[in-house]
């Protein structure tokens, strides 16, 4: 997940038409009939869509950029044929029929060698397995083979529809939910991964006051620190027992790289997103750096119609990309936030027809699916898994008036602001630590900072 990095004086530019939105992302995207494309860009997109798999993976950022771009004439249309089609199709049995480890990766291995599954991306699905499986047995879990075999099973047949079947984000996509349930897929595949004995939450009390804001027809924004791909699952499993309704509802603000990597794309399909160019990959490929700015522009006009709708609750990482571990200490602290990036986010709240409100989110949960070390250019990184505990804690919102009403600099205040809220995760993020790795426990809290394990 990513921030959007667009210059602001683009930002309100132009006129948007809002049509009525209905509650919490219960209708299709009312701005999909602004994002149309040009005939070239048209020609373009079909051209690359009847091209193999391996062309699209070597051409990935350019097929991105064309993705964010193009918009059907009706996204509600286009999105039920590509749930149907990535949701039925029985002549894929080759993973589903599997009964045990070895006819998993013997059906890898045969799909490969026939030339319907690329070489790399087999190497990388038997990699997967090795490390998920290595992963779920460190739970102890009696049923840890069964467990295994089932959501491997899943995942491998999602990915390899994929392969045969690219699908395409549109710039706001609405989780798949049915004939086949993307949503919790994911949730079933990432929940053995938490050790929730070793799991809290902090301040439940915010999350309740969340809720009722979005039943009020409020929008809610999370700025937050990011640690892993798999961070959305975690906040929704951590909350699924006591707020079901943020945990479906909460639109994710997502960088291109978990869009068309094919191990990661199925998994992405399950969330309800708003999809961007991650600034930290902003000049990967220098002649796409305008076009990447084009579409980033056309997210943040699609997000402020959703939000001018009301009940919306979008989270987003504010530095533009994973924490990363300090190179000397090997420490893991927030990435720091981007004041520009925040502002953004403030402004498009401000300029909603319905009250929003922000709040400052820390993560914790990096052993999980911890990043590369370093940000790599190429997609395709190691999924590197393991079971342990996570932390999420929520602080109290930040009013941006009543923060900067003291300053004159409008420049200066912004700064401040983020900062603000970045002070804030940081805080939250230290009781998490002592909590998970400090095996404090609830012992952890603070006057700020109240943990619970509400699954309990």
């Amino acid at each position: 997940m990513a921030i959007l990095s667009v210059p602001s004086s683009r930002l309100f530019t132009s006129t948007v038409t809002v049509p009525k939105i209905a509650n919490v992302s219960s209708s299709p995207s009312p701005a999909t009939a602004s994002c149309s494309t040009t005939k070239v860009e048209s020609i373009a997109v079909k051209h690359c869509r009847r091209c193999r798999f391996a062309v699209f993976c070597s051409s990935k950022a350019r097929s991105m950029a064309e993705m964010l771009v193009e918009k059907s004439a009706s996204s509600t249309a286009a999105a039920a044929a590509s749930s149907v089609s990535h949701s039925g199709n029985q002549e894929l049995r080759t993973f589903l029929d599997a009964r045990s480890e070895e006819d998993l990766l013997t059906g890898v291995r045969r799909e490969a060698d026939d030339g319907r599954l690329p070489q790399t991306v087999a190497q990388r699905m038997e990699e997967l397995y090795q490390n998920y499986r290595n992963a779920v047995f460190q739970s102890g879990d009696p049923k840890a083979d069964e467990i295994v075999l089932s959501n491997m099973a899943a995942a491998f047949d999602r990915i390899f529809l994929d392969v045969k079947d690219p699908f395409e984000f549109s710039p706001h996509h609405q989780a798949i939910r049915e004939p086949f349930d993307y949503y919790m897929f994911v949730q079933n595949y990432i929940r053995p991964l938490i050790d929730f004995r070793r799991s809290y939450v902090g301040n439940i009390s915010l999350f309740n006051e969340m809720e009722e804001k979005l039943q009020q027809g409020e929008n809610i924004i999370l700025i937050s620190n990011h640690q892993t791909e798999a961070d959305p699952a975690i906040i929704a499993l951590l909350l699924e027992s006591t707020h079901p309704h943020i945990a479906e509802n909460m639109i994710c603000v997502a960088g291109d790289r978990v869009l068309v990597d094919p191990l990661c794309k199925p998994f992405s399909m399950g969330r309800n997103l708003l999809c961007v160019y991650s600034k930290k990959h902003m000049y990967d490929v220098p002649e796409l750096v305008e076009m990447k700015k084009r579409a980033n522009t056309r997210s943040l006009k699609e997000l402020a119609v959703l939000l001018r709708g009301g009940s919306k609750i979008v989270w987003i990482a504010a530095s533009g990309g994973r924490d990363r571990p300090d190179p000397i200490t090997q420490e893991w602290y927030p990435a720091p936030f981007d004041p520009f990036s925040v502002d953004n986010m403030r402004r498009l709240v401000e300029h909603a027809v319905f009250p929003g409100h922000i709040y400052p989110l820390a993560l914790l949960c990096y052993n999980i699916m911890p990043p590369p070390a370093q940000v790599e250019k190429e997609i395709g990184e190691r999924r590197v898994i393991s079971f342990h505990g996570a932390g999420l804690s929520v602080g109290p919102k930040v009013d941006f008036h009543v923060l900067t009403a003291a300053f004159e600099d409008r420049e200066e205040a912004k700064v401040a602001y983020s900062n603000v809220l970045f002070d804030s995760v940081n805080q939250q993020y230290d009781v998490l630590k002592s909590a998970i790795h400090g095996k404090q426990g609830l012992k952890a809290s603070t006057s700020t900072v109240s943990l619970s394990q509400p699954w309990l």
